[in-house]
C-alpha cells in the first residue's frame, strides 16, 4: 500500500542504517563529515556486534604477514573469495586495529605491553586480538558508541525501523523508516546524499541461532527490493558450538576455546573430530558444524570439554561463556558444555565493490549485510569484525564524494509486517530445509512454501530474504564451504559466485575472481 510520509528529515552528509561496529566505525571514520545513524535500540548494547566473542584477525605478530592471513582466508573461502579483496583486507587489518586502539578499544595485552594474540581454527598463526578473552564485540561496541555519542558530527537516532529505500531516477535518494507501533506509528523520510547499510545478518531466520531476534536480513531485503545485486545469499555459516541449553538465541561458546585446547567429545567423553578432518578440533567451521550435525543424527550428544584446557581460569579467561553456562546450570570448570550447531553468520549479502559501493547509485554497504568477496563460501574465524572496519572506512570515504541527489519522492509502500506465528514457522522451515545439510527436495519444498507465505502475507522483509537464500541454495548443485547438498556432495569443477537481482528469472553465476 502507499501513503504520504508524516515528516521529512534532511540529513547532511551520510545516513547510516545500523549502529553495530560497522555502522559506528564508519561514522567515526567519516568525522568531521556529518553523519546520521539510525538504530533500532541503544547503540553499543544490542545487535550481533555486541555479542561477538572471538575477536578481530590481523597479522600483528613478528612471525606473521598479511600474505599468510590472506592465504588462510582464501583456503577457508573454498574457491569463492576474491583474491584481490582478501589481500586488501589482510593488508589494511593492522591499520584498522590501530584505529580501534586510538578510539579506546581495550585489547588484551602481554606483560610487556604488546598485544596478546590468540589463535583460532584454520589460522596458521596467532593473530586474533581479544578483549578480556571473549568480550571483544561487547567492549568494542561500547567503546565506539561512547565515542560516537561524544562526536559532534554524528547524530544518533534510536527507535527507527527501515521499511523501504526511496528511489529517484534509479538512484537511492533516501530511506523511509517507521517509528512507534500501532495507530501511533509514524512514517519518516530521511533524505541524504549517501545511504550506507550496516544492518547486519540474517541468523534469526533460523530456529537455532546465536544472533539477536532482529537479525532477520531486512537490510538485504530492502536493497534487493530496490533492485540491488545480491551475491551468494545461499552461504550461511553455522557456528558449531552454540551452548545447547534451550535458549533463544543460543549463547555462544567461542571458537577461541578450541584454540586454547578444548576438545569436542560425545556423551562418553570420547573425542570424535579426527574421524571427520585431519585438523581435528581446529578444522574449518563448516566441517565442524557438519560433524556435530552427523553425531546428533546418529543419536550421540555433543559436548565441548574445556576442563583441562581452561579449567579454573574459565571465569577470568572467558567471562561471557562462563556466565552463560552458569546461568543454565552448567559449570564448565567441572562439566563438559553441551553444544549444537547454530546459524551464526551470513557470507552473502548486497554485492559491493572494494569501496563499499553497491549496484545502486547512492547506496553503499559494510559489515555482514554486504558481500565484498572476502569471505567466499566460508568465513575464516574473526574476519567478520575485521571486514566491518576495513569496509566501514572505505565506504565512508566513498560516501564523502557523493553529490546531493535533489528532490526525493514523498510516498512509500509500507513493507508488511510478518505476524509472530508466521515468523516462528519460517524459522522452523529454514532450519529444517536450508540448514547445515540441505537437499534438493527440501529446498524445492521450501521455495514453494515461501511463495505461498508471500501470497498470504505480502513481501514481508524476512520472507524476501529467506527466498533469496532458498532459491540460490536450490540452484547451487554442489557442496562448497558452508553450503552442503546431501544430493550433490562434491565440488563443481568451476568455482562460481551467485549474483542475482529480484528482477532476474533466477540466480546467475559469475566465475570466482
Amino acid at each position: 500500500m502507499s501513503r504520504h510520509v508524516d515528516s521529512i528529515i534532511e540529513c547532511k552528509g551520510a545516513l547510516i542504517l545500523g549502529a553495530g561496529i560497522a555502522g559506528l566505525f564508519t561514522a567515526l571514520k567519516l568525522s568531521p563529515f556529518p553523519v546520521t545513524v539510525l538504530a533500532g535500540t541503544r547503540p553499543g548494547l544490542s545487535g550481533s556486534s555486541a555479542w561477538a566473542q572471538g575477536g578481530i584477525a590481523a597479522a600483528m605478530g613478528a612471525d606473521d604477514s598479511w600474505e599468510s592471513h590472506s592465504a588462510d582466508t582464501l583456503t577457508a573461502g573454498a574457491g569463492l573469495c576474491d583474491p584481490a579483496i582478501a589481500a586488501l583486507v589482510a593488508r589494511e587489518a593492522p591499520a584498522r586495529i590501530e584505529d580501534l586502539i586510538g578510539y579506546g578499544a581495550p585489547f588484551d595485552r602481554k606483560p610487556d605491553g604488546s598485544l596478546a594474540l590468540g589463535r583460532e581454527a584454520a589460522h596458521s598463526h596467532h593473530r586474533i586480538v581479544h578483549v578480556r578473552g571473549d568480550r571483544a564485540g561487547a567492549e568494542i561496541s561500547r567503546t565506539l558508541a561512547e565515542r560516537a555519542l561524544a562526536t559532534p558530527s554524528i547524530t544518533l537516532r534510536e527507535g527507527f525501523h527501515a521499511i523501504e529505500l526511496a528511489l529517484e531516477d534509479g538512484r537511492v535518494a533516501g530511506l523511509f523508516a517507521r517509528t512507534g507501533f500501532g495507530p501511533g506509528a509514524r512514517l519518516v523520510l530521511f533524505r541524504a546524499p549517501a545511504i550506507i547499510f550496516a544492518s547486519g545478518g540474517l541468523g534469526a531466520l533460523y530456529a537455532v541461532t546465536t544472533n539477536p531476534a532482529a537479525a532477520l536480513g531486512e537490510g538485504l531485503a530492502l536493497a534487493a527490493l530496490a533492485g540491488a545485486e545480491i551475491r551468494d545469499p545461499e552461504f550461511v555459516q553455522f557456528h558449531p558450538t552454540a551452548i545447547d541449553v534451550g535458549a533463544d538465541p543460543a549463547p555462544l561458546a567461542t571458537e577461541a576455546l578450541r584454540g586454547e585446547g578444548a576438545r569436542l567429545v560425545d556423551q562418553t567423553g570420547a573425542a570424535f573430530m579426527t574421524r571427520h578432518h585431519p585438523a581435528g578440533d581446529l578444522a574449518p567451521r563448516d566441517v565442524v558444524a557438519r560433524a556435530l550435525a552427523a553425531e546428533g543424527a546418529a543419536g550421540r550428544a555433543t559436548f565441548l570439554d574445556a576442563r583441562q584446557a581452561v579449567g579454573e581460569r574459565f571465569a577470568e579467561a572467558f567471562p561471557a561463556v562462563f556466565a552463560a553456562c552458569v546461568a543454565a546450570g552448567v559449570d564448565p570448570r567441572r562439566d563438559p558444555i553441551p553444544v549444537v550447531p547454530a546459524a551464526h553468520y551470513h557470507m552473502g549479502g548486497v554485492a559491493t565493490d572494494l569501496d563499499g559501493r553497491t549496484s545502486l547509485a547512492g547506496l553503499l554497504a559494510a559489515g555482514e549485510c554486504a558481500a565484498t568477496g572476502v569471505h567466499g563460501a566460508n568465513r575464516l574465524a574473526s574476519n567478520s569484525l575485521l571486514e566491518a572496519v576495513v569496509f566501514g572506512a572505505r565506504a565512508g570515504a566513498a560516501a564523502r564524494a557523493l553529490a546531493d541527489p535533489g528532490p526525493s519522492p514523498l510516498t512509500a509502500r509500507a513493507a508488511p509486517e510478518l505476524p509472530a506465528l508466521a515468523l516462528a514457522a519460517l524459522r522452523d522451515r529454514m532450519t529444517r530445509d536450508a540448514g547445515v545439510v540441505r537437499d534438493g527436495a527440501g529446498l524445492a519444498e521450501l521455495v514453494r512454501w515461501l511463495a505461498s507465505e508471500e501470497r498470504a502475507h505480502g513481501p514481508a522483509l524476512p520472507l524476501v530474504t529467506a527466498r533469496l537464500v532458498a532459491e540460490a541454495a536450490l540452484a547451487r548443485r554442489e557442496s562448497r564451504g558452508a553450503h552442503f547438498r546431501a544430493d550433490f556432495p562434491r565440488l563443481a569443477l568451476e568455482a562460481a559466485s551467485t549474483r542475482r537481482t529480484l528482477s532476474c528469472a533466477g540466480p546467475r553465476r559469475a566465475r570466482a575472481a
